[in-house]
C-alpha cells in the first residue's frame, strides 16, 4: 500500500464550493483526514451546499489519530483540525499533507512533511489537463471567502501560461 495523502478541511472544503472537489481524487487516489476536519467539513457545515458534495465523495477516508499528546501541543498555536492533520500524517508517513494555512504549513515543516495547497493542486491540475484554465477556478475561489495574495495569483497564472 502505498503513503496516504492526508488533508486539512480548507482544500476539501473549498474545492467542493468550486465544483472541483474530484481534482483531489484525480491527482492522489485516496484522501485520509482525521475527525476534526470531518467535523469542520460535514458536521459542522450543514448549511453549506458543498456538504452534499463532499459526503458523496467516498474516497476521501476518516481515520483516527492515535498521538493526543501531539494534539494537545499544536493545538496550542494552530486550529484543532490542522492539528490532527499535522498528528495523522505524521503517524501515517503521509506522502503528502493539504494545508492552506501559514501557521499550519510552518508547522508541518517543522517536522518534515511535504506540503501543498489548493493553488498548488489547480496548478497540477492545469498541468495534467484536468482543467484548462486557472482564471476561473481562481475567482471563484476568491468567491468562497479563501484568502488570494495578488503577488501569488500573478505568479501563479504566469507559471501557468496565462
Amino acid at each position: 500500500m502505498s503513503t496516504p495523502v492526508v488533508s486539512n478541511s480548507s482544500p476539501i472544503i473549498h474545492l467542493a464550493k468550486i465544483g472541483h472537489l474530484d481534482l483531489l481524487h484525480d491527482q492522489f487516489g485516496e484522501i485520509v483526514i482525521p475527525q476534526a476536519v470531518y467535523e469542520e467539513c460535514v458536521t459542522d457545515g450543514k448549511a453549506r451546499p458543498a456538504v452534499a458534495t463532499i459526503k458523496q465523495a467516498t474516497w476521501i477516508r476518516v481515520a483516527p489519530v492515535v498521538n493526543k499528546n501531539l494534539i494537545r501541543l499544536l493545538s496550542a498555536e494552530i486550529d484543532r483540525g490542522e492539528a490532527e492533520a499535522i498528528a495523522l500524517a505524521l503517524e501515517h508517513q503521509a506522502a503528502l499533507i493539504l494545508l492552506d494555512d501559514a501557521e499550519a504549513r510552518e508547522k508541518a515543516r517543522l517536522y518534515g512533511l511535504k506540503i501543498t495547497g489548493i493553488l498548488g493542486i489547480l496548478l497540477g491540475a492545469k498541468r495534467t489537463g484536468n482543467i484548462a484554465s486557472l482564471t476561473e477556478p481562481l475567482a471563484d475561489l476568491s468567491r468562497t471567502g479563501f484568502w488570494l495574495n495578488p503577488a501569488l495569483t500573478q505568479r501563479l497564472l504566469r507559471e501557468a501560461g496565462e
